[in-house]
């Protein structure tokens, strides 16, 4: 910006000169940032040289033992290789004990006991994709109209199940099952409808409507069949490689 001032000379004279004010001041700055800059970038280029520098000695030392030392450094690579191959080993075998304990847990129906809501749902979609399922997709929600779990059987037919994890004395009712039964077909497409609990359906009323609408219902029994031994409701087609001594559900 263009500024105007004013001063008298010593004869008297007064004149009037023109100026821009600032730049000056924005040249000091941009300087003083740009110093800054490359002020940082030394610092950090000399910290992780200083870092760098132990690598380097520690190399420059193995190097020189080596040529000095040839069989206590063949002693010591072999005893090193050794040592890897130990807790390679131990770390294979703790994993392994870990798989075999989550296996355990896939395959019994007590552990869904201690579960929330979302992980029975999760544990359920897993024993349906174990199971043969293709697509199994976990949909649960506040507003999921009753599908927690959508995917396909084994022969291609649109699954869906809702799950109810409930206590013994908490049974899942008749009402239950006819709210399922109006949603599954009519806003889900379902073509195999289930229920699966880790409970019990009440006695008499819940199952004839259930055999009338045609809905699948996996009880605890039922479940904790399907969980260890591999055997499926009948409505899916298909089942697991039994163990042995497993028995066929009805």
């Amino acid at each position: 910006m263009h500024r105007v001032r004013s001063y008298s000379r010593r004869d008297g004279v007064r004149v009037r000169s023109h100026y821009r004010r600032g730049r000056g001041r924005r040249s000091t700055v941009r300087f003083l940032r740009d110093r800054d800059s490359s002020g940082l970038l030394d610092g950090l280029a000399g910290w992780a040289l200083l870092a760098a520098l132990p690598v380097l000695l520690l190399v420059v030392a193995i190097v020189r033992f080596v040529e000095r030392h040839p069989v206590w450094s063949g002693l010591i690579g072999v005893s090193l290789a050794a040592v890897g191959v130990a807790v390679l080993r131990a770390w294979l075998r703790v994993r392994a004990r870990q798989q075999t304990a989550e296996e355990e847990v896939g395959r019994s129906v007590a552990a869904t006991d201690t579960m929330a809501g979302e992980q029975f749902e999760q544990w359920v979609a897993d024993l349906l994709t174990r199971s043969g399922c293709t697509g199994v997709r976990v949909c649960g929600r506040t507003a999921d109209r009753g599908a927690d779990i959508v995917g396909h059987t084994p022969d291609g037919r649109r699954l869906v199940v809702q799950c109810k994890r409930q206590g013994w004395n908490n049974p899942v009712g008749s009402a239950a099952i006819q709210r399922f039964a109006g949603t599954c077909r009519t806003i889900h497409r379902g073509e195999v409808c289930m229920i699966v609990t880790n409970g019990r359906f009440t006695a008499g009323d819940g199952a004839q409507l259930a055999r009338e609408l045609d809905i699948v219902l996996v009880d605890r029994s039922v479940l904790g069949g399907w969980a260890a031994h591999g055997v499926v409701p009948v409505r899916l087609g298909t089942r697991l490689a039994p163990t042995p001594g497993a028995a066929r559900l009805g």
